[in-house]
């Protein structure tokens, strides 16, 4: 019996020794800061551009509309850039200035055009995306501006970064963005219903007693949201918000309750992807994931386009 309990209590203790050394073992550190914290990040990021790439193709009614069209890209370049400029050190719960600057410049970009496309008393859809083209042509020509007279090195760093890179993240900066994003796809689920009569058309929408302007209001400032944090996280990331929706809709078909769940597990899935490819085509060195999600998205998009273009051509 005694013997027993000493054979236990060496094997306790054995047990605990090797998972203390495993603890600090460089495989165990390169997987819990580096390797898993990125894996998340993409997974977010993915997910947040594929729903809001569903989103804006439903209420624009457009098939080319993507988490972008509305001039989110260009805001949030300018406020990184902004932050590169001025260089500081801060951060506001483990988000750097870049990232903070970026989420600032996105979000007000989407107010400015949703104020702009509604002042001009054009109908909905026309009014935003010429305020979209208007104000990201604008600010694009500041970002110009200020990389043409700002120092090397605050140059490659804002290029890398509208190419759209993935690196480790703070588990603090992971725990808020995930559930920011995770929160707006739940909200956006309850509408889906709604969504589906609006992708179709506001008369008939209308017929069926839908507040559009409620319905348009919540999940254009919802879309926008997810859009700006996922973008003053990983930078510019192309053809997620565009290529995930279509593939899904195609093999499942429009009905917005399952293409919103669907497309934010395969955008996870379609990011992580790709930037396990970043990381080891051209090891040692890395490709901005941004450069992979381009070149695998735009031939892929332009097969099922050719392909399917009936079927894209599901809300007109």
């Amino acid at each position: 019996m005694l013997a027993h309990r000493h054979r236990k209590h060496i094997s306790e203790k054995s047990f605990h020794l090797n998972f203390r050394n495993a603890q600090s073992s460089p495989d165990y550190l390169i997987f819990t800061k580096v390797r898993l914290p990125r894996v998340i990040l993409a997974a977010i990021v993915g997910s947040a551009l594929a729903c809001a790439g569903v989103i804006f193709q439903a209420l624009l009614r457009n098939p080319l509309a993507d988490p972008y069209i509305l001039g989110i890209s260009s805001g949030a370049g300018l406020g990184a850039i902004l932050a590169f400029i001025c260089g500081s050190a801060w951060t506001v719960w483990g988000m750097t200035p870049v990232a903070v600057f970026a989420f600032a410049g996105a979000l007000g970009t989407v107010w400015l055009v949703w104020f702009i496309g509604h002042w001009t008393g054009r109908s909905y859809v026309t009014g935003l995306l010429l305020a979209g083209v208007v104000i990201s042509a604008f600010f694009s020509a500041i970002i110009m501006f200020l990389t043409s007279i700002s120092k090397s090195k605050e140059v490659y760093a804002t290029i890398f970064w509208l190419m759209g890179n993935i690196t480790e993240k703070d588990f603090r900066v992971l725990w808020l963005s995930g559930g920011c994003v995770l929160f707006g796809i739940i909200a956006l689920y309850f509408i889906s219903p709604q969504l589906n009569a609006i992708s179709f058309g506001t008369d008939d929408a209308k017929s069926m007693g839908i507040n559009i302007a409620a319905v348009q209001t919540v999940s254009f400032s919802i879309a926008a949201g997810i859009t700006a944090v996922a973008v003053s996280l990983s930078g510019l990331i192309g053809f997620v918000g565009l290529i995930v929706p279509h593939m899904v809709r195609l093999i499942f078909g429009p009905d917005h309750r399952q293409l919103l769940p669907l497309s934010a597990v395969a955008g996870a899935i379609f990011l992580v992807a790709a930037d396990s490819i970043a990381r080891v085509i051209v090891a040692p060195a890395q490709l901005p994931v941004g450069v992979v999600t381009a070149m695998a998205g735009a031939p892929l998009f332009l097969v099922l386009l050719v392909r399917h273009s009936k079927k894209i051509g599901w809300f007109k």
